[in-house]
């Protein structure tokens, strides 16, 4: 009759752990903060993406509106 309890050792160990994770999983899913491991992966294996993706993030923080050419917006009655 013992012999049945390796395998349930076995077996819920695994099944504690994933349950164990599936809540900060949510959570990170529901925050949004798991963008930073595809980032890190494009930094580690492909240079050229991450000079790239460097390059686009020091431009967005750049951005200012540009005024039109034709001066300012008049509305006409």
């Amino acid at each position: 009759m013992d012999a049945w309890v390796p395998y349930l050792v076995l077996g819920g160990r695994p099944t504690v752990v994933l349950g164990a994770l599936t809540r900060p999983a949510l959570h990170v899913r529901r925050r949004g903060g798991a963008g930073g491991v595809p980032a890190a992966y494009e930094e580690a294996f492909r240079a050229s993406s991450h000079a790239a993706y460097q390059e686009i993030r020091a431009e967005d923080g750049q951005r200012t509106p540009a005024d039109s050419p034709d001066g300012p917006l008049r509305r006409t009655r």
